[in-house]
């Protein structure tokens, strides 16, 4: 192929491989959703369209990259989990972040009539990606456990302090300094002591996110003959800070 005297620019671009041997998760995190989430009127604490449109667009991100392994999703944000040995766009940082991120950002556009069917986008939404390595299975499983462990926290003052508006009457200013230097222990009792909420009953989505996995689930033949297994992206929302979870799914850990 014939090359122009321009060509020498590529060289200013820089090697960005990813190291080998490395978990690679790529997180997309909204950008300015406090904005976003109040100006298209987001139920409060929790509104659930918003999650379940962000786990479609998850789920669209999956069906495209047969190399994630897992996914996992809270308010906003949604990391992906690549398999240690993936060789996908040669392991580049920036074609993995930016594909995800793109992908995601168009199908959360894409299948927001689905979740809003009485409203469409003010504007553009926009989400950042990025990409981080992870050497080990315990580093995997700690990332993991971080950012399901944020949820917690988040959801609990979320909720208690969401509460004390709607319910109690109280101005943002006032349920912010009333949580001021709570504790877990504390939110519960508010909860249930003013608003008869058991917080653990509350929906194990809002509490623990949704973690995104493949499994092989009976398929419909389309003759009607009977069924056949198919590989399906499915949502739980279980616990992945204690090993139950990893016990049942040691593959995701398992280098094929």
């Amino acid at each position: 192929m014939a090359k122009s005297k321009f060509e020498y620019v590529r060289l200013f671009e820089t090697e960005d491989r990813c190291l080998p041997n490395s978990w690679i998760v790529v997180r997309v995190d909204g950008k300015g959703f406090h904005k976003f989430s109040t100006e298209h009127d987001y139920e409060k604490p929790n509104d659930m369209r918003a999650l379940s449109l962000m786990n479609k667009a998850a789920a669209s991100v999956m069906e495209e990259f047969k190399d994630i392994c897992l996914a996992y999703g809270q308010s906003d944000e949604y990391s992906f989990v690549f398999r240690k040995e993936t060789q996908v766009y040669s392991r580049r940082s920036a074609k993995l972040s930016t594909n995800v991120c793109s992908l995601f950002t168009s199908a959360f556009v894409y299948y927001w009539s689905e979740h809003f069917p009485s409203s469409k986008p003010l504007y553009p939404p926009v989400f950042d990606g990025r990409t981080v390595l992870y050497p080990s299975n315990q580093n995997i499983r700690d990332y993991l456990s971080w950012r399901q462990a944020d949820c917690h926290i988040n959801n609990l003052y979320n909720t208690t302090f969401w509460a004390l508006i709607l319910k109690a009457g109280l101005t943002p200013g006032e349920a912010e300094q009333k949580l001021k230097g709570t504790l877990s222990g504390d939110k519960n009792e508010i909860l249930f002591s003013q608003f008869s909420i058991n917080y653990n009953k509350e929906p194990e989505m809002l509490r623990k996110g949704t973690i995104l996995v493949r499994r092989k689930v009976p398929v419909a033949l389309p003759d009607g003959s009977g069924t056949r297994e198919k590989s399906q992206v499915i949502q739980l929302h279980t616990d992945v800070i204690g090993d139950e979870f990893w016990n049942e799914n040691n593959h995701l850990l398992t280098i094929s």
